[in-house]
């Protein structure tokens, strides 16, 4: 049976994980996102207590 025969298997295995682990992480890592995200304030926002009438 050849389908079998690890050699040819091996060596895709082999060079599809170098393709994922060399040549995609530096096209992906190279995009650049149009809006940055801006740091918010750490003030917590003043919360007003609600006075509804529950009846």
């Amino acid at each position: 049976m050849p389908q079998l025969n690890p050699a040819p298997w091996l060596a895709i295995l082999v060079f599809s994980w170098l393709v994922f682990l060399i040549v995609i992480p530096p096209k992906v890592m190279a995009h650049s996102f149009p809006n940055e995200p801006t740091p918010q304030s750490t003030e917590k926002p003043k919360g007003e207590p609600w006075n509804w009438p529950w009846h």
